[in-house]
């Protein structure tokens, strides 16, 4: 049982115990709920010395809840909660902006217990008329609705989706109606895949802008043309959303529309606290509806007693108690990296050469990168034998008296066998700078995937291990691995893991996020496989500051000098 499934079922728990207009007990609930989630060990640990109590929010009752839960797998607390509520009431309580009050109003005064039925009221027309919910409620209702409604089509890698939102930012950015434009949502918090791209535009001449963003030459499709909000598909599959908000209102819009669901709800309890309402429109005082930010992201967490959060953090898992007590950490950046230390050449499966890569490594001001193509075990990548890849790290040392500028790394990705054991020996691998162990074949179980990885991490020559899951978005599901087994090994053995931003996207930010917990460093890489495949940087980056990183955390945030502490066998300066 994960520290988050137990959470989750806190969370359900406080849901039920607000339905019953149960004052107290759901923010003990929700407490626990979220120390649980921020713990840097799973709790069976904390179970298994005594300390459940120990743990912030944790009393006696809820220890005990939780020793349930870690033996049985379920609370039988929670399933006489179930019985107490009309089946679908807390499933309305995931709808964003709906809380226990809006939910006892639908059920009392239109029987409603179900999204679907909300759904049907609302075509019907039937909650006009109920108190409070007006013109612009209503609205926010249908829109979530919407937001919520199950998609059938896969969700879309990142590195597929910000070209597209980059290009109809960069067109509706020489529209002079448009005074502020950002994108949002799930693409502005570096999530590895989106579902819709959001665009959230400051204008005085909605109808100006949304004329501009239908008639854009990539859409092939408008879903939608609203005065303030319209849906287009661009090429042949990626939607694309555009909101227009006045100028006054665009830091709140920014924010409503950055944050997950569940950070945006802990921002208004906040909010409520003081007194105060936060929604999209701004920050503004219950009573007197005086307006107390709404201009800036900043001054609306400024206002609520924190510096910004960063985008990528805005998920409800311990970012708000940081920024409250000033822990935010300082996330490691693109503009820190210093160079790639993972890409391929036209000596295996690279699409560009060996100077076409470094040559695009240096118009990106690097100080290092390290070719690293692949062993021959997989006939697919065209890999070197040891004949092959002597006569590359040759090839390297000579372009590099060629340029003085950046330091060529002569690395490998070397394929780890099924047994565990390297492609290549380890007297080739001593003449390189870098060594890099991939599996790019399953294993038949989780004890053999793992044995095999674990073996790798053992040899001397090994400093990273590349795509630990070997999972694909879209395309390959993760390895059946014991991923805790594989971070003690790379722990022990002094072996960096990856953070790959290609399609691989692998490790995800939870993973990082653990192993970080572990003491483990980081590369962010790209596995190129073409010059232009180093942008790909930025998601790795990406991931890693949703892993709350810090540059110190990756090792090619470092120069070179410091680069070469890290290395096992290959001390270069």
């Amino acid at each position: 049982m994960q520290n988050s499934e137990v959470a989750k079922i806190f969370r359900e728990i406080a849901d039920i115990l607000e339905l019953q207009e149960d004052s107290f007990k759901p923010r003990a609930y929700r407490r626990a709920a979220l120390s649980i989630e921020k713990l840097p060990e799973p709790l069976a640990n904390y179970a298994a010395r005594g300390e459940l109590e120990a743990i912030p929010g944790v009393g006696q009752a809820i220890a005990k809840k939780i020793q349930e839960i870690l033996d049985t797998g379920q609370l039988e607390y929670l399933q006489k909660l179930r019985t107490e509520v009309a089946p679908g009431l807390v499933e309305l309580l995931q709808i964003p902006e709906v809380g226990p009050k809006t939910v006892r109003l639908l059920h009392d005064r239109l029987g409603i217990t179900s999204i679907d039925q909300l759904r049907e009221a609302m075509t019907a027309n039937q909650l006009a008329g109920v108190p409070g919910f007006g013109a612009r409620t209503l609205e926010n209702l249908r829109r979530n609705l919407e937001q919520m409604a199950p998609s059938k089509k896969p969700r879309t890698y990142i590195g597929d989706a910000y070209p597209v939102a980059e290009r109809v930012v960069s067109a509706l950015h020489k529209n002079p109606a448009v005074q502020q434009i950002s994108v949002a949502g799930s693409l502005r918090r570096g999530q590895e895949t989106i579902g819709d791209i959001d665009i959230l535009v400051a204008s005085q001449d909605p109808i100006q802008v949304m004329a501009a963003f239908t008639q854009y030459s990539g859409v092939s499709r408008v879903l939608a043309h609203g005065t303030t909000k319209s849906s287009v598909i661009v090429g042949d599959k990626i939607q694309v959303d555009l909101r227009v908000v006045e100028p006054e209102s665009f830091g709140a819009a920014l924010q409503y529309f950055t944050g997950s669901k569940l950070h945006n709800i802990a921002l208004r309890r906040l909010a409520q606290k003081r007194g105060w309402k936060l929604s999209e429109y701004g920050l503004v005082d219950a009573k007197t509806e005086r307006v107390i930010a709404s201009r800036t992201e900043e001054s609306i967490y400024e206002a609520l007693g924190m510096p910004l959060i960063p985008p990528e953090l805005r998920e409800d898992a311990g970012e708000i108690d940081a920024a409250l007590a000033h822990r935010l950490p300082q996330l490691v950046t693109a503009t820190a990296i210093h160079g790639d230390l993972h890409v391929h050449t036209t000596w295996s499966d690279g699409k560009d050469s060996l100077e076409a890569m470094v040559n695009a490594a240096q118009e990106r001001k690097y100080e290092y990168i390290a070719i690293s193509d692949h062993s021959p075990l997989d006939p697919r990548s065209h890999g070197m034998d040891e004949k092959r890849l002597r006569s590359q790290i040759a090839t390297i040392r000579s372009l590099q008296r060629q340029v003085p500028r950046i330091r060529l790394l002569a690395g490998v990705e070397v394929d780890v066998r099924p047994d565990g054991t390297l492609d290549l020996s380890d007297k080739v691998l001593a003449e390189t700078d870098l060594v890099i162990a991939a599996v790019h074949a399953d294993g038949k179980t989780n004890e053999s995937m793992t044995e095999r990885i674990v073996r790798a991490c053992e040899n001397d020559y090994v400093d990273i291990l590349a795509h630990p899951t070997g999972r694909i978005i879209n395309e390959q599901p993760p390895y059946k691995v014991d991923l805790e087994a594989v971070f003690d090994a790379a722990k022990r053995h002094r072996v960096v893991l990856e953070i790959n931003g290609s399609r691989k996207m692998d490790l995800s930010a939870d993973a990082v996020r653990e192993a970080k917990t572990r003491g483990l460093q980081f590369a962010i890489t790209t596995d190129a496989h073409t010059a232009n495949q180093l942008s790909l940087m930025q998601f790795g980056v990406d991931t890693a500051r949703r892993a709350w990183l810090q540059s110190s955390d990756v090792v090619n945030a470092g120069n070179l000098a410091q680069l070469s502490r890290i290395l096992k066998h290959c001390h270069v300066r």
